[in-house]
This record gives C-alpha cells, structure tokens and sequence, in this order.
C-alpha cells in the first residue's frame, strides 16, 4: 500500500520523537543537516512535515496507554486480576500510587505537553507575519492543528479530570497550554476551564476546516491519480478532518451534560455524511469484508473517522494480545462459550451470527492431556484478534490503522440524546442491524442508557474509550473481566487519576 509515501520524510520525523526538551528544540537537529525551525517553517512543506510529525508521535500516547492496552483494563473489559504478578494488575486494580503507574502516567503527561507546545509552535508559525504558508494550505494546517491541541487537553481531562458535573466543574484538572514558547509554570485550571477553551479551539478548528476535501471527495483512501498533484490533502481519515471535529464538540458535549448540543451535533453530522455524495462517507462495512477469510476487516475501517497509522501496530499486538503470551495476554475469561465465558455474556443472546464476535479465537493452553479433552491443569481463555497482522503477504489498507473514533459511536449518542425513545431505538438497531443481527431489539427509558452501554461496549474495544464512558455517568457497577456475566464494583474515586507526581513535585 503506498499511503506510507503520505507520511513522508520518516528521517525527519524521527528526528522530532518525544521526549523534547522545550517547545523549539524538537524542530533542531545538528547544523551539518541545515535544519532549524525557521527553515522548516520557510514553505508549505516544512508545515506539512511538522503537522506529520504530530501524528506520528501520536502513536507513543494512544497505543499501549491511552489506546488499546491500559485505559481499556481500566475498563475491565479483561481477565486481568485486581492483585497479582499480570503485568497490567497496577491498572485493574486502579493502584495509582503504585510507581510503575505513576511512572507510565509521568511518560504520558510529559509526551502530550510537549507534543502540545509543539503543536502551539506550528499554530503560531501559521499565524506570523509574513507566514510562508499558502491559503490553500492554511486552513488545513491550521485547522487539525487546533483541533489536535483540542483533542489532546480534553483527553487529559477526561483521564485526570473530576467527574464532571455542577459540582464538580470549578475542581482542579490540569493546565491547558495554548501560548507558544512559554517557558513559565501554567497554572492548573478547572474542569470548566478546559472544556470551555476545547470548545474554543474546536470550534475554531471546524471554522476552518469547513473547506475540507472529505465534505465533497470523501475520505480520499488512495494516491492521487493526477500527475501534478500531491497527496497532502488526502487519507482524511488519518487526520483531524472536519467530521472528526463534529465527533470531538459531541464528545465534549455529552461530557459536559449539554445533550441537546450534541444531539443537533450528531443530528446534522448524520445527515451530511450519508447523504453528501453518492454513498456515504463513511460507509457500514460490508458482509464481505467482515468474513474475508484471509484480510478479514475486523477494525470496520471504512465506518472509521479518525485514526491513527501505526506500523508498529503489530508488535503492540504481540506484546499485549498474543497467544504465545498467556497467561500475560489480554484476553477474555473462559472459552467461547458456556457460563464460565465472558465472551457469551459480553455479546448476548442470540449473537452468534454477530461480526464482532469474529475479533476472537478460543485457545486451550498448558496441561498435558488437553488434547484429549484438557486436565486440571489446563487454561481456556478467549484472545482478541482484533488487531492481528492477519496477512503479510498481501498489502491492505487498513493494515496499520488503530482507530480512535467510529460513526457507530455518533449513532450511539444519537440513542443517548434524544427525547424520543424510538428514535433512539432506531439507533441502537441501525448499528445492531449492520453487525449482523437482524432481530431488532425494543426497550424501556429504564432500560435506555444499559442497552447503548453494552452496545458501545462491543464496538469500542481495543479502541480506549469504554472507561471514559463509564466515568461519564459515574458508574459504581460495571461488567467485570474476571468474573463472567457479573459485576465489578467500582468506587468512584478510581475514576480520577492522579497528576503524576513528575508534575506536582515541579510545583512545590
């Protein structure tokens, strides 16, 4: 697949890996190679090249931590004991104090601050007189640019943040860094604060973004077949594009409890994508996809409207979802079914014929007879395939991709939002039919908030936004990941994560 030549000049942008050491230094590199920040920033290239750059180092926060590993063991999605020596128990068990934590919590902090400072310095470029970059460029540039800044203060809202609500809202959170080149401690600010400036900043962002390809050409998966045209303005759903700044206001919205605000948010995005061209932009995965034998689709990565490209995707699977791993692997208690299996209970009834219950493969390990029907000492676990290298001999387009935001969650806060219950059961149907399972469900407004639970549930995992769900809606009981078809308790405090202490040392 040549959407790797999209992401171009990989040399440089090694060269700007996080950890930096201020909010310039990342652009510098030996004077023998010419390249200082001035420079860079001289023509549009030098812009593209540090907006690429962010992205890419994207991948050190959303991968094992905010992605698919830790966030969603918080979410006890996994049979990873609350004690014990599994290498992810510190985060099932919510130990916070715990220095291998704190210490994985001080790495994240650092890495999203630095990356913000840098992502003020291309702001602040875009913006200085004189500016090199070009009015074709600007509001591209510009546009994800403030909308990854958004992104990424209210994801450490979200993580380090109360609770949200009217009691809460006037609570320390966490800075929000929106000065370039400051070189001076920021101060902490509210819950409201931050959510107010991210809605600033995305606002803005989608402003800018209003002329973006993907609202006319759609989400432009492949190399341009003009000859003298470049490719920098597609694969719209590797970037911070204009639909997945409508999907970022309806997030900030539901968590700031304005639910009218994001139903119209979700209401008109709805609309505009499935009927502004001939099909829609972000189109249900296909039967055909879902059971391909050898590239099954298993992210649904056309109904993908943000993501990240990852090409060490593979070893991030290896390392937390392998089967050679386990005991220490990420997977789901019991077989695939039965009532010791979570994957029986995490799906329901009547969902055998259900696309998502493809991400999973039931594997007997350990005892010498299992072949013969297994021994006592015999383990059956449940591993998720989600993210597997499913073919390396053949180039697929979705083969890095870790997705970060899906149009079924859009239908699912449509569900949540409006006054209408069978508006909201529509919506529920509208993701269920298009996995597969054609009985339609019905249910009562007691009943509402479980069903688009359990629904969000299925479709997010891997993907670390389950936990910010339940933290939303301050769930005391949530479904456990060692216990199959049971509750875990979960206590309120454990929904607030500590700054790291590499923070509040410094502010002694």
């Amino acid at each position: 697949m040549k959407i790797k030549t999209f992401f171009k000049n990989i040399a440089l942008i090694a060269a700007l890996s996080l950890p930096f050491t201020s909010c310039s230094e990342w652009l510098k590199v030996d004077m023998e190679d010419g390249i200082m920040e001035d420079a860079l920033y001289n023509e549009n290239e030098g812009f593209l090249i540090a907006l690429n750059g962010i992205y890419t180092n994207l991948n050190s926060i959303y991968g094992s931590f905010w992605g698919m590993g830790a966030l969603d063991v918080m979410a006890q999605y996994y049979n990873v004991p609350q004690v014990g020596d599994h290498p992810y128990s510190v985060y099932s068990g919510y130990n916070y104090e715990d220095s291998g934590f704190d210490n994985n919590s001080g790495t994240i902090w650092t890495n999203v601050y630095n990356l913000i400072a840098n992502i003020n310095v291309l702001i602040d470029h875009c913006d200085a007189e004189g500016s090199a970059i070009s009015d074709r460029y600007y509001p591209i540039v510009k546009g994800e640019a403030l909308a990854l800044r958004a992104m990424l203060h209210f994801d450490l809202l979200r993580f380090y943040g109360p609770i949200y609500g009217p009691d809460t809202e006037n609570q320390s959170a966490v800075p929000y860094l929106d000065i370039p080149n400051n070189k001076d401690m920021v101060a902490i600010s509210t819950a409201k604060e931050v959510a107010d400036k991210v809605l600033r900043d995305l606002t803005e962002a989608a402003r800018l973004l209003e002329n973006d390809p993907i609202r006319t050409e759609g989400v432009l998966a492949s190399e341009s077949d003009q000859p003298n045209e470049g490719n920098e303005l597609r694969y719209r759903q590797y970037r911070l594009n204009y639909y997945a700044v409508q999907g970022l206001l309806a997030r900030l919205y539901m968590w700031t409890g304005n639910k009218t605000a994001a139903y119209n948010c979700v209401r008109t995005l709805l609309t505009e994508v499935n009927n502004a061209q001939d099909e829609p932009v972000f189109p249900w995965v296909t039967r055909a996809d879902a059971t391909n034998l050898s590239t099954p689709d298993r992210l649904f990565s056309t109904e993908v409207m943000f993501a990240l490209y990852n090409t060490s995707r593979e070893s991030l699977f290896d390392n937390m979802f392998n089967q050679t791993l386990e005991g220490n692997a990420l997977t789901f208690v019991g077989g695939m079914s039965g009532e010791s299996s979570k994957l029986s209970a995490f799906y329901g009834e009547n969902s055998a014929s259900d696309y998502r219950r493809r991400m999973w493969e039931e594997i007997i390990y350990g005892g010498s007879g299992s072949e013969e029907g297994g021994s006592t000492d015999a383990t059956t676990s449940t591993y998720f395939l989600k993210y597997e290298d499913v073919s390396v001999e053949t180039s697929y387009s979705f083969r890095y991709m870790i997705p970060l935001m899906r149009i079924s969650e859009m239908y699912l806060i449509l569900a949540e939002c409006t006054t209408d219950l069978n508006e909201a059961m529509s919506s529920v149907n509208e993701v269920r039919w298009n996995r597969n399972l054609t009985e339609e469900i019905s249910f009562t407004e007691e009943e509402r908030l479980q069903y688009i639970r359990d629904e969000f549930a299925r479709e997010v995992i891997g993907e670390g936004q389950l936990f910010y769900f339940y933290k939303r809606h301050a769930m005391e009981s949530i479904p456990s990941g060692t216990t199959a078809g049971e509750d875990y308790s979960m206590q309120l405090s454990d929904y607030v994560v500590p700054l790291p202490t590499t923070e509040t040392d410094n502010r002694q």
